[in-house]
């Protein structure tokens, strides 16, 4: 696993230090809880600290209290999880796995034109590089 590919706790983490920009493990914890996952303060303190290993967080300290943030952007995340899922799930067939989120999903009118859209502004810059 990558850098940027998170586990679920690990993702769920990483949500509440980009929603908040910095954190301590309590604030993590109560976050955490009121999305209803509860843990215990050694638990998300562990966990903190070995993404801290893997580059994932960083923190500064302010008295006693480590202040943590994320290092690590939401984009680029999204980005490294989704193409590993296109990898592994679908072999890298991306309009499979476009054709799966559009039958798994609701999808609306607005959603499918915006969808259109990011297609044809793909498609232009695809013209313009070549």
């Amino acid at each position: 696993m990558s850098q940027s590919q998170l586990a679920t706790l690990q993702l769920a983490i990483m949500h509440v230090l980009w929603t908040r920009g910095e954190a301590t493990v309590g604030d993590v914890r109560d976050d955490l809880a009121s999305d209803g996952r509860e843990l215990a303060y050694t638990t998300v303190a562990t966990m903190l600290g070995k993404m801290e290993r893997k580059g994932q967080v960083a923190h500064r300290a302010v008295g006693k209290a480590f202040i943590y943030r994320s290092a690590l952007g939401q984009e680029q995340v999204s980005r490294s999880m989704v193409t590993d899922l296109a990898r592994r799930l679908f072999a890298g067939d991306v309009t499979m796995m476009v054709s799966h989120l559009l039958d798994g999903c609701d999808v609306s009118p607005q959603e499918l034109s915006r969808l259109k859209a990011l297609i044809q502004e793909r498609e232009r810059e695809d013209q313009n590089d070549a």
